[in-house]
């Protein structure tokens, strides 16, 4: 007797789809590069407005003008979940007042000059959802 195949391992989400997960999470990894290195820090973020906004731990003046944003829930038991990833514009929040919203919004790591809020303007948007090794 045959058993038929389950889920693939990985499938791709559509846009919307990754940002409604995106907007249900609060955790991620802000990636970009700095001296032809890769950096990854931990962030919070926010999805309002059409723009993602991410609390990290780095130094403003670090940020280029691209950079790279990745937030997953995955079960390590089962290997079950998602993955969504966007890469667009970036900018620093400078406006006092809506840096202090997001300051009382989104819990940070530490406090002075390593702690940038950024407001992203994603131009690519890609996720996958995750059946785990069993499927």
């Amino acid at each position: 007797m045959n058993t038929p195949p389950g889920p693939p391992p990985m499938t791709e989400l559509s846009g919307g789809e990754a940002l409604w997960l995106l907007e249900g999470s609060t955790l991620g990894q802000l990636a970009y590069v700095q001296r032809e290195q890769a950096v990854v820090r931990p962030a919070r973020h926010v999805w309002e407005y059409g723009r993602l906004i991410v609390r990290a731990p780095v130094p403003a003046t670090a940020i280029p003008p691209t950079a790279t944003y990745a937030a997953n829930e995955i079960d390590p038991r089962t290997g079950t979940g998602w993955t969504v990833t966007l890469t667009g514009p970036v900018d620093v929040l400078r406006d006092p007042h809506e840096a202090a919203h997001y300051r009382r919004t989104l819990a940070g790591w530490m406090h002075g000059p390593h702690d940038t809020l950024l407001r992203f303007r994603p131009q690519t948007i890609t996720g996958f959802r995750l059946a785990g090794a069993e499927a």
